[in-house]
């Protein structure tokens, strides 16, 4: 009978099971699986995943949705992906819910007789767009979103508009709630106080913009300027809140309906901001569903992130070329002109050094007498040309150039 040699078997099975990707603890000899590299497929295209627990099937997902009160759906405005995704999922709640209402970001609260008007069936889409005034307020291509607009004409489902003018949102983060006039405040209540995980999400998204008075580091919570921005971020996510909430106990159906509401992630995320609100002015029952592109990394899917999530295809650019150039302002005509109110960061506007407050007053020898001068003015111009705008900055006027790009092909 041959000696078997106990020690020098399991340094040969240890080597063995190393190979075969398993590790052994030599002091108990259990076997344990070796670490798997993280993988970016935690929401592989086309399912339902619950964060923090797994796959759900779609009739799960939606069978909980068409018991909210309100159910909000996330985007990354230029995703196509994102849109198709939202419509997919507008019928679904559609089919359990049928008494529904459609709340979008993307329509200031003065525009709403335009979007009653689209679902009587008063309008063309070209009618429609212009009076919504999309080219002015949104400024991007209405074909990611006409889908839903024709859904909720074809079923009658009443659109209602969530935002607030830009103008209001600065003089808040400027001024503070209370700085500003009553009967200006387009009818909002003070927003509940942010909780701290929301300040600590928003910090480096505002380090992200460019403060030319601030050096590298030096911005922290208690930063003024911070907390302005948090206060124009909370006005944002209220106005939306407030407009969802009168939807829900406003209708005279004797059935509540279902309300839903489109509109960017980053208000719906973690439940910090359109939902935060929603509760604090009694709406507890709010689902959030977002859209998640599977080149997403696995860290961001963490418990709370949302109610659930969908496998959608990531955003590329190169598929999407917009039907129209786009300098990158949102403005308001006043003071002789288009006066600038932001200026969006890795834009044609960025890079030609137009800056907020400055007033548009001709482009490419055009007076700028209307809003859609500035559109009309910006749509005609070709590819790889140059754009000479005269403006006003400080009472001085100066000529700037905005270099439209090539067409890449």
């Amino acid at each position: 009978m041959t000696n078997f040699n106990v020690s020098r078997c399991s340094r040969v099975i240890s080597v063995i099971l190393m190979l075969l990707g398993l590790c052994v603890n030599n002091a108990t000899a259990t076997i344990i699986p070796a670490k798997k590299p993280a993988s970016k497929d935690c929401v592989p295209l086309g399912d339902w995943v619950v964060p923090g627990l797994g796959k759900a099937s779609q009739q799960e997902i939606i069978a909980r949705a068409a018991k909210a009160s309100v159910v909000l759906l996330g985007e990354t405005h230029v995703n196509a992906d994102h849109h198709r995704w939202q419509l997919q999922t507008l019928v679904a709640l559609h089919g359990v819910h049928p008494n529904m209402v459609i709340g979008f970001e993307m329509f200031p609260r003065r525009v709403q007789a335009a979007l009653d008007k689209w679902i009587a069936g008063k309008l063309s889409e070209k009618e429609f767009l212009r009076a919504a005034e999309w080219d002015r307020v949104w400024n991007t291509d209405a074909n990611l979103y006409l889908p839903l607009f024709h859904f909720a004409r074809m079923n009658r489902i009443p659109m209602v508009a969530l935002n607030i003018q830009t103008k209001l949102r600065h003089q808040v983060a400027e001024k503070g709630f209370y700085g500003v006039p009553m009967e200006e405040r387009e009818g909002l209540t003070r927003p509940a106080e942010p909780s701290q995980a929301y300040i600590d999400y928003l910090l480096p998204i505002y380090k992200q913009h460019d403060r030319k008075d601030k050096k590298a580091g030096e911005i922290t919570q208690d930063d003024s300027d911070f907390r302005r921005f948090i206060g124009g971020q909370q006005l944002w996510d209220r106005a939306m809140a407030q407009i969802l909430q009168q939807a829900v106990t406003k209708s005279t159906s004797s059935e509540q309906p279902l309300v839903v509401g489109v509109m960017g992630s980053g208000h719906v995320l973690h439940g910090f901001g359109v939902a935060h609100q929603l509760h604090d002015l009694g709406i507890q029952n709010v689902v959030a569903l977002l859209p998640w592109d599977s080149s997403k990394s696995c860290q961001h899917l963490v418990k709370g992130v949302a109610d659930a999530v969908f496998g959608v295809m990531p955003h590329v650019s190169e598929s999407f070329k917009p039907q129209f150039q786009r300098l990158g302002i949102r403005y308001e005509m006043g003071r002789g002109g288009a006066v600038v109110l932001q200026v969006e960061k890795n834009s044609i506007a960025e890079v030609a050094e137009l800056m907020a407050s400055d007033v548009i007053l001709e482009m490419a020898g055009v007076p700028i007498k209307i809003t859609e001068d500035v559109i009309n003015v910006v749509k005609r111009q070709a590819p790889g040309t140059w754009l000479p705008i005269k403006i006003k900055r400080d009472d001085i006027e100066m000529l700037i150039i905005a270099k439209f790009p090539a067409l890449s092909l």
